[in-house]
């Protein structure tokens, strides 16, 4: 009975009223003061901020006008090529000659100027009509300006701009040693490519293929910047880039720069 009284006497005057409340330590108002500072800094960054963007792709080093599969317009024997590999000749150049079952020669000669890249018939192969005999690069001159073509996946076109610079990876150039091949994007497919599109152009259905085996790309051609003093006749990330010219043909990944973002742009975009 004695303790129960107590127990009410002490409920009814509850102690310290009178004792100041202490909301927080120097080190707790410290604390609330550095993570202030980051909320506001972070929300001044998202919007005046900015994230450089880049867009991988893979391509080709090649002229601007492509290239085309020689093909037989006979069955027969290869009986002459009259060409090396590497060589460039005018229209109408006599290239190979088909001899058919019955005795007659077939000359072929090339449908327009260019470049032997790739001898597919030697003499003494016996052909069908339609097979292909040789890969011919369109060009008017030997010293023709290279470009890159980039085949990117479809849905990228909308955020590629004309002129954007572009840094290529060249595969026969070691990167660390020689840097990278510089560019600008001089246009940008409306339609993504198919396989045989593609095929037409470069004339090789492996590369058609290569290009393809994520989707249907769209065609990105990319002027390489000249720097006549290189030895390569085009500027590199490094001084002088390699001691030797490149080749068309050569296989390049681009990495395109698109137009940078503010960071609030990933939480408002719709």
């Amino acid at each position: 009975m004695q303790f129960r009284q107590k127990a009410l006497a002490k409920l009814q005057s509850p102690d310290e009223l009178d004792t100041p409340l202490r909301l927080a330590n120097s080190r707790g108002w410290l604390v609330l003061a550095v993570v202030a500072m980051l909320i506001v800094g972070g929300g001044v960054w998202s919007v005046t901020g900015s994230l450089p963007r880049k867009l991988s792709a893979p391509g080709i080093l090649t002229h601007l006008q492509g290239s085309f599969t020689l093909q037989s317009p006979v069955s027969g024997q290869v009986t002459s090529v009259f060409v090396d590999q590497g060589s460039t000749f005018p229209d109408r150049t006599p290239l190979f000659s088909v001899q058919t079952s019955s005795g007659q020669t077939r000359i072929v000669r090339a449908v327009s100027a260019g470049r032997v890249t790739a001898l597919l018939a030697k003499i003494g192969q016996v052909v069908n009509t339609g097979a292909a005999l040789a890969v011919v690069e369109r060009i008017d001159d030997a010293d023709d300006r290279l470009v890159a073509v980039l085949y990117a996946v479809g849905t990228s076109g909308p955020i590629i701009p004309v002129g954007a610079s572009v840094d290529l990876i060249v595969q026969s150039v070691p990167e660390q040693q020689f840097g990278v091949l510089r560019g600008r994007v001089a246009s940008v497919g409306q339609f993504p490519e198919t396989r045989q599109q593609i095929t037409d152009f470069l004339g090789d259905d492996q590369l058609g293929g290569r290009f393809t085996e994520t989707g249907q790309p769209l065609k990105i051609v990319v002027d390489l910047s000249a720097a006549p003093e290189t030895e390569s006749g085009y500027q590199w990330s490094s001084k002088d880039g390699p001691p030797f010219r490149i080749d068309s043909r050569t296989t390049v990944v681009g990495a395109i720069h698109l137009a940078v973002q503010r960071p609030i742009d990933w939480v408002v975009a719709p």
